[in-house]
């Protein structure tokens, strides 16, 4: 298969270069990935600015560029400019952390395979739930399980995957459950410092996501791999049918 590699953290992270390494043997491999770590970029492209594209040295392993702008950027680029065929997978990852719940919205990994998704090409995010001294391995071997089985599970390709992994030797992973999205809200802490000039200024210190059983966050933590389709339909649509039922009286129009 033809595989387009991308990420938040950034063209030299760890999680990329397993991801490669992973699927480089089996696959032809292009990577767009964002020079620097654009993690909790959400789904933001650059339009005020110019972006710059850097071909991968050699020394990397990778063939690919390095993309000054966001993980949605990257993707637009390679498709659009950058690739002289389009991918039959777009993969995103292996990111540091987890993307549950609400955190979908924020997240550039997921992002990139919803830009994808977008341009109806099929894509995977892909994220490990780790914060530090990750072994990014089951994640990795899993990614190219799932590659292998993308054809097979008969998604349009508006629809993304976005995948979470525990952090786990793959022989302690309970399963594979395709799940909802956790709906638990997401509680923030900050801590509040005054700098040397005496202005105050916040550092987002952690985040809790409450329980929701049946959940992405719920299976993830009891030691499942969590898989939830994704879409950029943001329409709720039983608001709408009730909305259309609704008359609102503009004075003039």
């Amino acid at each position: 298969m033809r595989l387009l590699l991308t990420n938040d953290d950034g063209v030299y992270a760890p999680g990329l270069a397993a991801l490669h390494a992973a699927l480089a043997g089996d696959h032809q491999v292009t990577v767009a990935a964002p020079e620097t770590e654009q993690s909790a970029v959400g789904h933001s492209i650059t339009i005020a600015d110019i972006i710059r594209v850097r071909p991968l040295r050699p020394s990397t392993g990778m063939h690919g560029w390095a993309v000054l702008g966001t993980p949605a950027d990257c993707v637009k680029l390679a498709l659009a400019e950058l690739m002289e065929q389009p991918p039959d997978l777009v993969i995103s990852g292996i990111n540091l952390g987890a993307n549950v719940g609400v955190e979908l919205l924020y997240s550039g990994t997921v992002s990139a395979a919803t830009e994808a998704a977008i341009c109806q090409v099929p894509a995977v995010a892909i994220s490990l739930d780790a914060r530090a001294e990750a072994d990014f391995t089951t994640a990795a071997r899993f990614a190219a399980t799932l590659v292998e089985h993308h054809r097979s599970l008969g998604l349009p390709p508006s629809v993304s995957l976005n995948v979470n992994v525990p952090h786990l030797p793959a022989e302690q992973i309970k399963g594979v459950r395709f799940l909802r999205q956790s709906m638990g809200r997401l509680r923030e802490n900050f801590l509040e410092r005054v700098d040397p000039r005496g202005r105050t200024y916040y550092w987002m210190d952690g985040e809790i996501i409450e329980p929701d059983p049946g959940s992405d966050h719920d299976h993830l933590v009891q030691g499942y791999i969590a898989i939830t389709p994704v879409s950029h339909d943001m329409t709720h649509r039983a608001a709408l049918g009730r909305l259309a039922k609704v008359v609102l009286d503009f004075p003039g129009g």
